[in-house]
């Protein structure tokens, strides 16, 4: 059966542009100067979705090129979340399938995870960068030793332009993430909040960097 990645990845965009423009149900969480985090239950699988909402610093171009889902891109040197970023194959210009590797977390708690996502660079008219991306399977990466199989569910960024701000960019990002393996529930509650904000924070840093 051949898997058809862009199909899935373009319903993925449509879902989460639906999530953006839903207001209801969300409860804040996490609050900081850059960003505040928010959560509901997930329509997706048993846990919780979660939104980070922000303004940062830069031109949504700029943020952007932070966040690019590149193998030679930025992210794994910002990201502490991102040990290896990995092209497994490239569907379309636009189309890619990829495999995340993060470190292990929460002092050790959570060991180091791999994930195999499709993602989708999409446009749109009004300025606004989205990465769009969830869990598929792929030939060229089945399980790896060492490593505790993760699953994306729809989840990506939205890089926005502040209007009559050229030098801003609204930067709304969603995540909902199974960790797989036996964690326990409090560990991953209080995980994912911690590390949006610690997401937002090295992130501005890193747009502040670029020249």
């Amino acid at each position: 059966m051949i898997m058809d990645y862009e199909g899935k990845a373009n319903s993925v965009a449509e879902l989460l542009l639906s999530y953006s423009r839903d207001q209801s149900g969300w409860k804040i969480c996490k609050k900081t100067s850059e960003v505040v985090v928010s959560w509901r239950p997930s329509a997706e699988f048993a846990g919780n979705i979660y939104k980070g909402e922000g303004i940062v610093n830069g031109s949504p171009q700029k943020v952007w090129e932070c966040l690019n889902p590149d193998p030679n891109g930025l992210r794994v040197k910002w990201d502490d979340n991102v040990k290896k970023f990995e092209l497994l194959e490239q569907v379309s210009s636009d189309t890619t399938v990829c495999r995340t590797v993060t470190p292990s977390a929460a002092m050790g708690i959570i060991s180091p995870r791999d994930f195999v996502d499709v993602i989708l660079v999409k446009r749109y008219e009004d300025g606004t960068i989205t990465s769009n991306a969830t869990n598929v399977s792929h030939p060229a990466c089945p399980p790896q030793p060492g490593y505790v199989r993760g699953f994306n569910h729809p989840c990506g960024c939205f890089c926005v332009p502040v209007p009559g701000e050229a030098g801003k960019t609204q930067l709304i990002s969603f995540f909902q993430t199974d960790l797989g393996g036996l964690l326990p529930r409090s560990v991953v509650d209080s995980f994912f909040p911690a590390s949006m904000t610690d997401f937002y924070s090295n992130l501005t840093k890193a747009v502040k960097a670029l020249k």
